[in-house]
Formats: C-alpha cells, sequence, structure tokens
C-alpha cells in the first residue's frame, strides 16, 4: 500500500510487525513474518535509509519503529523533494537544449537548406522577422530575456504587432520580472497586453527565442550578442521542443499585473532564481544577464542570501541552502 511512497512491500510488513510486536528482535519478526533473517535486515537497512526506524537502548531489539505520524511526514516530505528535484533537473535540460540548439547553429552552413535559414547582421534578421510575422497564421510565442528595452526598439514593434493582433494571429510574451522596474518598457508592455496580446514574466530566461505557428523558430547565433546573427529553424523535432520549453515556462509564470510571491522562507522569485543560480556556480555577470538586471543588483541579491545563509563562498551558500531546505537535495 505504501509503495507509492518509496516503501516497498517487504519492508512495509517488517515495520508493521515493529509496530505490533515492538519487542521483536530480528529472529522473531522473521518467524512472525515467514521470511529469512537476511530478508528482515535488508528490510530493517531500508527503513533505516528511510528514517523509519531509529537505534534502541532497549534490550533484545536494538531498534525501534518510529510512529506512523512521524514515518508518514518523512515519507511524503523525502517524496515532495525528489519531486521539486527532478522538476529542477528538467528544467535545466531543457534550457541547456535550448541554448544548445542556438550555439550550435553558428556552424551550420550559410546556405539555406530544408530544415534551418542563417541570418548575418541585425539588418538581416529585422528583415526576415518582418517577413515572418507577415505570414503567421494563427500564434507567435516569444521570450524576451534582457531588462530594459530601447525607447526605438519599444516603438518600432509597436506597428508590427499591431498587424498581428488584428489579424487575430495568438500572441504570448514572457518578459523577465525585471521590466517592471523600468517605466518604458513596462508602459510598452502594458500596452501589448491591453491591445489583446498575453503577457507572462519569469525571474529569468534561458535564451531570446521567436516561434510562428509552431512550425519556425528564431534564435541568436550569439547568446551574448542577439544583433550578431540569428538562426531560423524548421525541423519538426527541434521546433517541438522549443514548443515544449516556451509551455513549461509559460505555465509557471506570473500574468502581468500580478505581484511575485515569497515562498515559504520568505524568498520572492528572483531571490530563489538567484539561489540556484549560486548553486549552479554561475557569476555575477551570468546572474545579472539571466535577471536583466546590473551586475551590481545581482552581487547585492547575492550577498544578501549568502549572510542569511551564514555562507562564506557560493558553495557553501549552495550545501547551506540544501541542508536548510532552501533548495531540494539533487542527489
Amino acid at each position: 500500500m505504501l509503495d507509492i511512497l518509496g516503501l516497498d512491500i517487504e519492508a512495509e510488513a517488517i515495520y508493521r510487525g515493529m509496530l505490533s510486536n515492538p519487542q521483536d528482535g530480528v529472529a522473531a519478526l522473521a518467524d512472525r513474518l515467514g521470511l529469512t533473517e537476511e530478508r528482515v535486515r535488508t528490510g530493517l537497512d531500508r527503513l533505516s535509509e528511510l528514517a523509519l526506524v531509529q537505534p534502541s537502548a532497549r534490550e533484545g531489539s536494538g531498534f525501534r519503529a518510529v510512529g506512523p505520524e512521524t514515518a508518514m511526514e518523512v515519507l511524503l516530505a523525502r517524496q515532495q523533494a525528489d519531486l521539486a528535484a527532478q522538476q529542477m533537473r528538467v528544467e535545466a535540460s531543457r534550457a541547456a537544449a535550448a541554448q544548445l540548439i542556438a550555439e550550435c547553429s553558428t556552424l551550420r552552413p550559410r546556405a539555406l537548406d530544408n530544415a534551418s535559414e542563417q541570418l548575418i547582421g541585425p539588418e538581416a534578421i529585422r528583415e526576415r522577422l518582418a517577413e515572418l510575422a507577415a505570414s503567421a497564421q494563427t500564434e507567435v510565442t516569444t521570450f524576451a530575456p534582457g531588462g530594459a528595452h530601447s525607447a526605438e526598439d519599444l516603438r518600432a514593434s509597436r506597428g508590427p504587432n499591431s498587424a498581428l493582433l488584428e489579424r487575430g494571429v495568438r500572441m504570448r510574451t514572457i518578459y523577465l520580472d525585471s521590466v517592471r522596474n523600468h517605466q518604458p518598457t513596462l508602459d510598452h508592455v502594458t500596452w501589448l497586453h491591453g491591445h489583446g496580446g498575453q503577457v507572462r514574466t519569469v525571474p529569468d530566461l534561458p535564451i531570446r527565442m521567436i516561434i510562428f505557428d509552431r512550425s519556425q523558430a528564431l534564435l541568436p547565433i550569439d547568446t551574448d550578442d542577439a544583433r550578431a546573427g540569428g538562426v531560423v529553424l524548421r525541423g519538426a523535432g527541434t521546433v517541438a521542443a522549443l514548443c515544449a520549453l516556451f509551455e513549461s515556462v509559460w505555465s509557471t509564470a506570473l500574468p502581468l499585473g500580478s505581484l511575485p510571491q515569497c515562498d515559504a522562507k520568505g524568498m520572492p522569485p528572483q531571490e530563489r532564481a538567484v539561489l540556484r543560480m549560486l548553486a549552479q556556480g554561475y557569476t555575477d555577470e551570468a546572474i545579472a544577464k539571466r535577471l536583466g538586471v546590473s551586475p551590481r543588483t545581482a552581487r547585492r541579491i547575492a550577498a544578501n542570501l549568502m549572510e542569511r545563509l551564514d555562507a562564506r563562498s557560493r558553495f557553501e551558500a549552495g550545501v547551506h541552502a540544501v541542508q536548510d531546505g532552501w533548495l531540494p537535495s539533487s542527489r
């Protein structure tokens, strides 16, 4: 019955036997359950790993079962931590896959083929982007990393965005939470939302990306300089993976107008993102880029977290964060 919580049938039987007959030792348990003593010891090892049995000074058995209320809390907490760690691994894998696709696009031949098309320079990107937008029929989805956007770029984007929305093309865009602190960008995002575009924000984004009709995706060839060039990808498997990445981030993003909520530790989403990146070894500059903030702001957030965690290094901050339950264990 408890296998869903990670307790196999034999270990569960041993645990129940210990609760019913706390005075039994290994031999008595084996006799009562019809098991060999070796299998009982194996089951006890498993229960010990799950923290469901503890050493006991009582003569005879040398161990005791923890109460069922505490045992269930332990099993549920372990499962929640495992699920959180798995979710972090999935998100990290998706982000790494998207970045790898973008970085490897620089190795593609410059000639056109059926699966990709390389664009060099901002003018080529701008022209191709206009063509893709003009031919879009159903939906345009966008990752828009970077913090403050220039007023010129914001003004230039309103015309194409209006044309798309007037044609009934669905627009979903994910910005960084930091745009809420830059009034011109916030005004544009509010304008886009007011004209029918759907807008959400997240603490950090893996890459700049625009997907048209779930069939073509435009990504930068240099993740450090989006204006250097881009690549249009059409491969069904690649575009499907990028669509899945977008949907995953969209499902957890915060709708425009909502305020970021602190977690049980009192951390807002931006601080949680910094803590994850600290544990993964990101520099202040890399953190700043992912958040769309200045390196000074990234250093301030990181220093505050390290002070709260009583850590003298980033590695120690990661260790303390796991030990204190701020981050799930990934072992």
